[in-house]
């Protein structure tokens, strides 16, 4: 490449960050919200076919016993998701401010702790499995499949990340979305060829799962450390620990973490009741609730990731009134999806269950949990983003309060309570209720704290 045609890539390269201070609202969050909520429904249609491969290449009680592992994957990705946000969210304000040496080291110092606690989940959760999984609900029936599929995912947590929330900070939407859409798609190619081409049952799954990982984290290692035509670099200096910066991105993305720990937690608790109260039969249904959750849930979490960077930037150049504004688009963008896929879910709840399992009695209790389930999918997307945007303000109390309070007074509790009054029955109602709640409680909060000034 020729030095005009560098220089003139490097200088699109920094427009692209700058507009975000820029270009009007309403344009700059659609660009950004469909490009993440592209990346990240890739993800979902991973998620459903995923389990369609499990479920016809495998069985229903290798599904159900992929999704008691699930918890591990949701603590490892609650710790990427915590560095991603806090660092991105320091990575915006930064480059707002101009400020691309102090970019770069919360950039570096944010591999360097990913690192470490991945490897430390690693030889810990393998140290431990076996009674992990025991802890998690796995029985005679599923034990064995769920530590097939564990082994490998935990063997595979160093490149459980790609970082695409700080490509985004710096306004490369387009590269953020590569990062899930490649590795997705390798994802999908690899599951039917070693599952089904290779009979490698669930640890195929889990193998898929992990090579588009590796694909991710390489692409991202890539962009960080080599590229050149970008407003920072990370180099091995920004590499080495520092306490200042750690504490900062670390005190931003606690509440990400928190918010996944109890979201961890919280699917232990419903694993486990679903265990005693209505055997694989009801874990096999759960299972595929939570992709269908997981599915529809990822335009959500699109919107929130995408709203992320344009509050950042002009929260760190003092444009509040742009802040105020990509606020409000932001929720009523999501308010509106979301009601429509509700409806949809609940609708559609028979022939959704029946692409992924022909036994009758999975199949009746995935349709009445769907319907259930789908009134709290109406309000879903409101808390994660209400959290989102004062963590993107890098403040992080109110998220705190959002991530522990809802999970601590409302969600656990009502799933605790009726799924052992009720049954399965109250513990589909538990979860409609909890996000409801949830969601007057963010709205709550915002009403009180979000009008405040960065």
């Amino acid at each position: 490449m020729s030095t005009d045609s560098s220089t003139e890539a490097a200088r699109r390269d920094i427009e692209e960050t700058t507009s975000l201070g820029a270009r009007p609202i309403g344009r700059l969050l659609w660009h950004a919200c469909s490009h993440t909520t592209v990346s990240v429904g890739v993800y979902g249609v991973y998620a459903l076919t995923n389990a369609w491969f499990v479920a016809r290449g495998v069985g229903a009680t290798a599904m159900a016993a992929v999704n008691l592992v699930a918890p591990l994957l949701l603590a490892l990705g609650a710790v990427s998701t915590a560095l991603g946000v806090g660092v991105a969210s320091v990575v915006s304000r930064s480059l707002g401010a101009g400020d691309t040496a102090g970019a770069a080291r919360a950039a570096g110092n944010a591999f360097t702790v990913f690192w470490a606690a991945a490897i430390t989940t690693t030889v810990v959760g393998l140290s431990a499995l076996d009674p992990l999984l025991r802890l998690l609900g796995a029985d005679g029936t599923t034990l064995g499949y769920a530590h097939d599929y564990a082994v490998v995912i935990l063997a595979g947590a160093i490149v459980s990340t790609g970082f695409s929330s700080l490509v985004r900070a710096e306004g490369r939407m387009r590269f953020s979305a590569m990062l899930w859409v490649i590795p997705v798609l390798v994802q999908i190619a690899l599951d039917p060829l070693l599952i089904f081409g290779l009979g490698m049952g669930v640890r195929g799954a889990a193998l898929g799962t992990v090579g588009g990982q590796a694909v991710s984290a390489g692409m991202s290692l890539w962009f960080f450390f080599v590229q050149r035509r970008r407003p920072y670099r990370i180099t091995p200096r920004n590499l080495r620990p520092h306490a200042r910066t750690v504490g900062t991105v670390l005190g931003i993305g606690l509440p990400s973490f928190l918010a996944g720990f109890g979201a961890t937690l919280l699917a232990v608790v419903v694993n486990t009741t679903l265990s005693r109260a209505g055997g694989a039969t009801a874990l096999a249904a759960f299972a595929i609730c939570a992709r269908i959750q997981t599915f529809v849930g990822m335009p959500q979490l699109g919107i929130s990731q995408g709203m992320q960077p344009i509050v950042g930037y002009n929260a760190g150049r003092l444009l509040l009134e742009r802040v105020a504004r990509a606020r409000t688009l932001a929720l009523g963008t999501t308010l509106g999806y979301s009601a429509l896929v509700a409806a949809a879910v609940a609708l559609l709840a028979g022939p959704l269950a029946g692409v992924f399992v022909d036994d009758p009695a999975v199949h009746a209790t995935a349709v009445e949990a769907l319907r259930i389930m789908a009134i709290g999918f109406a309000a879903a997307g409101v808390t994660p983003l209400i959290s989102a945007y004062f963590q993107a303000l890098g403040r992080p109390r109110p998220s705190y309060l959002l991530s522990i309070g809802t999970l601590v007074v409302i969600k656990v509790p009502l799933v605790i309570v009726l799924g052992h009054a009720v049954g399965t029955t109250g513990l589909w109602v538990a979860l409609a209720a909890g996000e409801v709640l949830s969601a007057a409680t963010a709205a709550l909060v915002l009403r009180r704290g979000g009008r405040r000034a960065p």
